[in-house]
């Protein structure tokens, strides 16, 4: 019997990768959908509902109905505890759209609702799901590169910052890119080193293109006076065992090497990246090397491999976990380090001071 899921947040990350990949599991119905919108919340229940399914602007209706089993945490950054905690709380499994939040009191608050429920709580960090990242992850695993202690964690963009929904408001988000793609990369580079013990956090955050709005933008030119989050912020993290990450995200900068949810690792046998595709260095017998894993298929006409999109492959994590107890890929503990991490940058930016845990 399929699960019953009710959605909260019917914008663009609902529509763009949740609804769709829910669907494709065949494993959900959708049978109610929220949105403070609320010809939003009936388009969505129209394409991906259920022939009976409700819709609301409040999310307490569906996290009051005991039919739904679980509840998808779609909204902008600053509800995401709120909707998550009391959702647990009324029993329901929840999958939430990262960050998973705006706070580390928050993002722990939520983890310590998930343990004292006992429900299945994850969060959207897709980027664990590529074959790239799956890769690395393997080989770290396996001890390819050793002790990992020097990673890049990278979310550049030239010139594409969001100009839609509620991205540019702080209020809403907590900031820009650092907490919107720099939360991603973060992931990453914490999962392939396996380390989440941060000691020290060093942050810079600057708002120097802001105020040009026509500047080539990827998504139209920005109302210089509606963008007040943070072009870029870059911070220096030191893990309790000597380990560093350094952390860089923009939505514009003026760099032509660009690219996010990449991670760089450095360890004492070897090392990766995501640059192209997925590259391992190392030495041998005394010679460098540099190999480039094949992670599609090749030599047959018109067959790519097939498998499962990142996003289908996280529903599945998720929904596995539910019906078959099988270990989640993203821990809500993990993802609440990734929080406090990015917090400890913005507050190292606002004084100029070091913020350790």
């Amino acid at each position: 019997m399929a699960l019953k899921a009710g959605i909260i947040g019917c914008g663009g990350i609902a529509n763009q990768k949740h609804m769709p990949s829910i669907q494709k599991t065949g494993m959900v119905d959708m049978v109610a959908f929220c949105d403070a919108k609320p010809e939003r919340a009936k388009e969505s229940a129209e394409k991906y509902g259920t022939a009976n399914a409700t819709t609301a602007t409040d999310y307490k209706a569906l996290i009051s109905d005991p039919a739904i089993d679980i509840i998808y945490v779609l909204t902008p950054n600053k509800s995401h505890a709120a909707i998550t905690i009391a959702a647990l709380e009324a029993g329901k499994h929840v999958m939430c759209e990262k960050p998973m939040a705006k706070t580390s009191a928050e993002a722990r608050a939520m983890v310590a609702a998930a343990k004292k429920s006992g429900k299945v709580l994850t969060i959207g960090y897709q980027n664990r799901f590529k074959p790239e990242s799956k890769y690395i992850k393997q080989c770290a695993d396996r001890g390819d590169f050793g002790d990992i202690y020097f990673s890049k964690a990278h979310a550049l963009r030239r010139r594409a910052v969001p100009t839609w929904g509620v991205f540019l408001d702080e209020e809403e988000q907590g900031g820009g890119p650092l907490i919107d793609i720099g939360t991603h990369a973060l992931d990453l580079a914490l999962w392939f080193m396996g380390k989440y013990k941060p000691k020290s956090v060093m942050g810079s955050v600057f708002h120097k293109l802001n105020g040009n709005g026509d500047c080539g933008n990827a998504f139209g030119p920005w109302e210089p006076k509606e963008f007040i989050v943070e072009d870029s912020a870059f911070g220096f993290v030191t893990m309790e065992d000597g380990s560093t990450i350094i952390l860089e995200s923009s939505w514009a900068l003026n760099t032509l090497e660009f690219g996010e949810a990449k991670a760089t690792i450095c360890g004492t046998k070897g090392g990766a990246d995501m640059w192209d595709g997925v590259r391992i260095n190392g030495d041998d017998f005394g010679k460098l090397y540099q190999k480039s894993p094949a992670l599609g298929a090749a030599g047959v006409d018109f067959f790519t491999g097939g498998g499962n999109s990142p996003e289908v492959e996280e529903q599945l994590s998720f929904l596995n976990a539910i019906t078959k107890g099988t270990p989640l890929t993203v821990l809500p503990e993990e993802a609440c380090i990734v929080t406090e991490i990015l917090e400890a940058i913005y507050e190292s930016a606002k004084t100029g001071k070091l913020v350790t845990f």
